[in-house]
């Protein structure tokens, strides 16, 4: 949390891309083609990557991958023309399916076209600069979900949705890294500027119906949403890390972090307009909603570590931050505005203009850390480590309900006149909808990092206990129960973790780790987690008490792998590796309240054999070799499961991962 600020709360992964080298050409082709044995079709992922030194101090290094998936996720249930074509048919009737729906086959695909390009230079010995351009373009057709436990008669990986679910994302982003030798410490500046634009659509039909609108009394009633969102990111860092030989090391520097958000949400209730008679001048549009968000962080931070022996370190941390988050919203309904005052949808590039920002959150505060570790004669360690980390708070987005509704001032509101509103948000004011504040840990951790049998077995393991003030958890809205973050009184998450590496012999290696992990809500939060009281959509709640179980993670988790490796005449490899991992259930809601689902044990095995030469290799493989079926998070509960005048609610829904693929894989390198 010192060096790396927000969002670290469990710590950080630094992920550094190979920079471009002076020293020699490479050029090097994949080709990956898999296919699932849920779908049809042969997937493929392609690339290459090259490196060219132009001179002892100028190269070049890049590469390009371009990924089509074929997916294997089904939507038996679209319908042929939203707002004409019965999404709820006979489903057991087949002339009726057919009359009413266009299915789509493996309608979750992914195209990605994708790379970077590097361009270094080093002018001295004590001056090193690295410009590089990402960039990522990718569809999706569809979302990676399964409707089998909804109203309609789905599979394991058929999803209900009553139209195509297209997703456009691209992404670009500069980066200039330059590291100078100052002799005492190296001095590196590194810059960044992103951006990032998506555009998609979604089914909407089942949040109108659960509204209490009457929407359902229209026989052929269809919802959906476009969504046109972008990104604006700008990053600066300075840091200066010292080189000396002495007991004394330090790092100071400091950060600056901007990010823009830009999104444009349009509601269309095909046909349903011209039906009761309200305004069609807009192509049905029903709901229009702008949001502005902008984020501004900055911070100062440094480490200083002393090493009192040779064997004996101790390390002092410190960051100090800020940050103001600004959002503006505007949300209309076409359907009751007069064309003087609501004329047409403006495009995003007007939004900035529209909606000047308001300051809506600023916090600061300061993290600390302290380590000491203890290398022993034989080069095992032992450590001990208190740790501090935040997550930057922010807004739900809309606006607050009118008095003449409800008299509490906190609550979100989605108002049409009409609309039924759930108990007053002033009867729980304990939780704000509005927005919600950071949350920050405390981390205590004692290790053990080891050696043994001559280097050949590496055991590391560490228990470890966290106090979390004011954690951020998901929940729903108590007016049109649509998902929010909200903040709990206090949590703690306490367990163990062990791994191990194991050089059974020159040609196989067994490596493993487990882990054990208890996190728990340790206050008590009234009204925390939002329901519905069937039959209906009315808003319910449940208490948060001491002692429930944290959603999102498991409580064990396992994993095992090994690779063994045959040298074969001409020095040729041939190398096998498999592994399985394990994890235990996990909680969809706090506590498992609200008659939430549990999502059930994943188990998923793979297996690979390699031939490997000097210049290339090919590798066949299979992944999920059992075909696991694996939810992973889940959307609702069953108390979603209703017929409303016909009308089947989808909502109660669930993730999956993939099913099991085989492919193989080609890889020539010429250095």
């Amino acid at each position: 949390g010192t060096l790396y600020g927000a969002g670290t709360m469990g710590g950080a992964i630094r992920y550094i891309p190979k920079k471009p080298d002076f020293d020699g050409t490479l050029f090097e082709a994949r080709v990956d083609a898999y296919s699932y044995s849920e779908g049809d079709g042969v997937s493929s992922d392609i690339g290459f990557t090259f490196n060219v030194p132009v001179s002892d101090q100028f190269a070049i290094r890049g590469s390009v991958d371009l990924l089509d998936d074929k997916g294997f996720i089904d939507y038996p249930f679209v319908v042929q023309q939203p707002g004409v074509s019965e999404p709820d048919p006979d489903f057991g009737d087949s002339a009726e399916r057919a009359a009413n729906f266009a299915p789509i086959e493996d309608a979750n695909t992914e195209e990605a076209l994708s790379g970077r390009l590097a361009a270094r230079w080093a002018p001295t010995d004590s001056i090193d600069a690295t410009f590089t351009y990402y960039f990522q373009q990718t569809e999706h057709g569809g979302r990676n979900v399964s409707s089998q436990r909804s109203t309609v008669p789905a599979g394991e990986y058929e999803a209900a949705f009553r139209v195509a679910e297209p997703n456009d994302r691209d992404s670009d982003l500069l980066a200039l890294e330059i590291t100078a030798d100052l002799g005492f410490a190296e001095l590196t500046s590194a810059t960044g500027v992103g951006s990032v634009e998506e555009a998609g659509q979604r089914d909407q039909t089942d949040l109108l119906i659960t509204l209490d609108y009457s929407y359902e009394l229209f026989p052929t009633f269809t919802a959906f949403t476009f969504e046109d969102e972008e990104t604006e990111t700008l990053n600066q860092e300075l840091r200066l890390v010292s080189t000396s030989d002495g007991p004394f090391n330090w790092i100071v520097g400091a950060f600056y972090n901007r990010n823009e958000y830009d999104a444009l949400s349009s509601e269309f209730t095909p046909g349903y307009g011209e039906e009761v008679g309200f305004r069609t001048d807009l192509n049905d549009l029903e709901y229009f909603e702008a949001d502005r968000t902008k984020l501004t962080e900055k911070a100062l931070f440094g480490e200083v570590g002393y090493d009192i022996t040779d064997q004996w370190s101790v390390t002092l941390g410190l960051r100090l931050y800020d940050y103001e988050f600004e959002e503006a919203n505007e949300t209309i309904f076409p359907y009751f505005e007069t064309p003087e005052d609501f004329p047409a949808p403006y495009p995003l590039s007007e939004i900035r203009s529209r909606l000047p920002l308001s300051l809506n959150q600023a916090k600061d505060g300061v993290l600390f850390k302290f380590n000491t570790s203890y290398t022993f004669d034989s080069g095992n360690l032992m450590y001990f480590t208190f740790s501090q980390g935040y997550r930057v708070g922010a807004s739900n987005g809309g606006d607050p309900c009118p008095d003449e509704f409800v008299d509490g001032n906190q609550g979100l509101c989605l108002y049409v006149p009409g609309q039924e509103f759930g108990p007053n948000p002033g009867d729980i004011a304990e939780i704000n909808e509005r927005e919600y504040i950071p949350d920050t840990v405390d981390n205590f951790e004692i290790g053990a990092k080891t050696s043994w049998l001559d280097g050949d077995l590496t055991l590391n393991g560490s228990l470890f206990f966290i106090e979390w003030d004011t954690p951020q958890v998901a929940t729903a809205s108590i007016n049109a129960n649509t998902a929010i973050t909200v903040n709990a009184g206090a949590a703690e998450t306490k367990g163990y973790d062990l791994a191990m590496n194991w050089n059974v012999s020159d040609n196989f290696n067994l490596r493993g780790n487990f882990s054990r992990t208890k996190a728990e809500l340790t206050k008590g939060v009234p009204s925390l987690v939002r329901t519905i009281s069937p039959p209906g959509f009315d808003t319910a709640f449940e208490d948060g008490q001491p002692g429930d179980r944290l959603p999102g993670s498991p409580e064990t988790q396992f994993s095992l792998f090994g690779s063994y490796t045959q040298e074969l005449s001409g020095g040729n490899l041939l190398v096998v590796d498999g592994g399985y991992s394990w994890q235990g259930d996990v909680l969809s809601l706090v506590g498992g309240r609200a008659n939430s689902l549990t999502l059930g044990t994943i188990g998923r095995a793979s297996l690979s054999a390699a031939y490997i030469t000097e210049s290339w290799s090919v590798t066949g493989y299979i992944d999920n070799l059992f075909d696991d079926y694996s939810e992973s998070s889940a959307f609702e509960t069953p108390l979603f499961n209703q017929t409303i005048s016909g009308a089947n609610v989808r909502y109660y829904r669930t993730n999956v991962l993939a099913p099991r693929s085989l492919g193989i894989r080609f890889k020539y390198t010429y250095e």
